[in-house]
């Protein structure tokens, strides 16, 4: 079938143009983050909430390797009741906003996901976490939107297909979980910060040195 074949090369041919530059950073920056013992904010809307949520329960658990610090990560649309008590009581827009108010700190690391990089509560969660010091992610598609230009490190799928951009941003999550392991692994082996992928080898599942 004609659709099948067409999804799957534009699929690949998104996934050839990713930035690995930019996956590096975003490693660093979280990777960072555990060793530093700060907080992760995960947020999104829709298929970008579901996406979120996968995030916050593998960087909580599949990246667990004893002798470092577990993941301090936090999702943001994961509390149904206060979710919408947010929403209802002081709009939509905030939801997000309101829930960092309370809890992030300087050096906190904000990861925001939105296919279009226009949704406002994303943004306006963003923006705030900027003024308090926080460092930000952002995973988006289409043009980037807003959010693409705002953050320290934006994570962009260079597609204008919804489902396509939440097909890889799924990958990302994946790659990023899996190289935070391996990143933790070769720190206990080197008894050393790594803060790039690019130093790391790994055969049959295992690191192994360079």
């Amino acid at each position: 079938m004609y659709l099948i074949r067409s999804y799957v090369d534009e699929l690949k041919n998104i996934l050839d143009k990713l930035s690995q530059e930019q996956v590096e950073q975003v490693l660093a920056v979280l990777h960072e983050a555990r060793m530093a013992n700060q907080q992760v904010f995960i947020f999104g809307n829709g298929g970008s909430a579901s996406t979120a949520s996968h995030f916050v329960c593998d960087l909580g658990k599949n990246t667990r390797v004893q002798g470092v610090p577990n993941f301090r990560v936090i999702g943001l649309i994961d509390n149904i009741a206060l979710f919408s008590a947010l929403a209802n009581d002081d709009g939509y827009e905030n939801v997000f906003l309101n829930q960092l108010i309370d809890h992030v700190q300087p050096g906190d690391v904000v990861v925001a996901i939105s296919t279009s990089g226009n949704s406002m509560n994303v943004v306006n969660a963003v923006q705030f976490a900027r003024s308090v010091g926080a460092r930000t992610i952002s995973f988006t598609g289409f043009d980037s939107g807003q959010l693409g230009s705002l953050v320290d490190v934006d994570l962009h799928v260079s597609s204008h297909s919804i489902e396509h951009v939440e097909d890889v941003h799924l990958v990302l999550e994946h790659l990023i979980t899996r190289g935070l392991r391996e990143l933790a692994m070769q720190y206990v082996l080197q008894g050393s910060s790594i803060t790039n992928l690019a130093e790391i080898s790994v055969d049959d599942g295992e690191p192994s040195l360079d």
